[in-house]
């Protein structure tokens, strides 16, 4: 097992009257929380189920099966994780929930623009709107899933919304191969050529936030050479 023991944390589940416990990762749990796919060595500090963890003290397998129909520890563990409670400490939650916020703002600051310029907010800027608007973020749901609410909380605070563009990006030969790569980073092109030449085109929607982040990728792969185009662009 990769995870000590030392930092795990205690994962509980009360069926029937009775307890299970695990010892986790607190990342790692929090992760298998919000849906992804548990992996016994990255979650799990013992492979075992306890009805007591500090303890020691374990059911048996037959009371295991009665109360989930399995003993599979993956199983086990991912039901006792998704249906029960990762018991965090205060300091643990407070930086999780710091680390989440975070994320949140950065995710919200590339998508999001100013309408008024047509320029992304900076994440500080974001993290500030996101404080005075007094947004409540929840540790155990993805970044992913609670940027829109976050996003309407802020409209009040400052201008923004969500807009994507429409790009075309044709490089030069020389530095085609290299920056082609780099291009696809941004997202999956819905048109690509090769010239004769040996020079590369792409057409691709990414959000409007992204457009300076690619723009000074693609000139300092190119040494400004790159030509870059907006085709269109739709706001939400």
């Amino acid at each position: 097992m990769s995870v000590s023991v030392d930092k795990a944390v205690i994962a509980r589940l009360a069926r029937s009257g009775k307890k299970y416990e695990i010892l986790v990762d607190p990342h790692a749990a929090l992760a298998v929380k919000t849906g992804k796919e548990l992996v016994v060595d990255d979650v799990l500090a013992a492979p075992e189920v306890y009805e007591d963890a500090h303890k020691g003290t374990r059911p048996t397998a037959e009371e295991l099966g009665k109360a989930f129909g399995t003993t599979d520890i993956k199983q086990l563990a991912t039901r006792i994780i998704r249906e029960g409670e990762v018991q965090l400490t205060t300091e643990q939650r407070k930086a999780m929930l710091d680390e989440k916020t975070k994320t949140i703002s950065v995710l919200i600051s590339r998508q999001g623009v100013d309408p008024r310029t047509g320029a992304p907010h900076p994440p500080d800027r974001v993290l500030r709107a996101m404080e005075q608007a007094k947004v409540r973020i929840d540790i155990e749901k993805r970044p992913e899933d609670q940027v829109e609410t976050v996003l309407k909380a802020l409209q009040p605070i400052i201008p923004i919304r969500f807009e994507r563009v429409t790009v075309a990006v044709r490089i030069p030969t020389q530095y085609a191969a290299k920056a082609a790569g780099h291009v696809r980073n941004f997202g999956t092109p819905s048109r690509e050529e090769w010239g004769s030449d040996g020079s590369y085109m792409a057409v691709l929607e990414i959000p409007a936030g992204l457009q300076g982040e690619l723009m000074d990728k693609m000139n300092n792969l190119t040494h400004g050479e790159v030509q870059v185009k907006i085709m269109r662009r739709e706001g939400a």
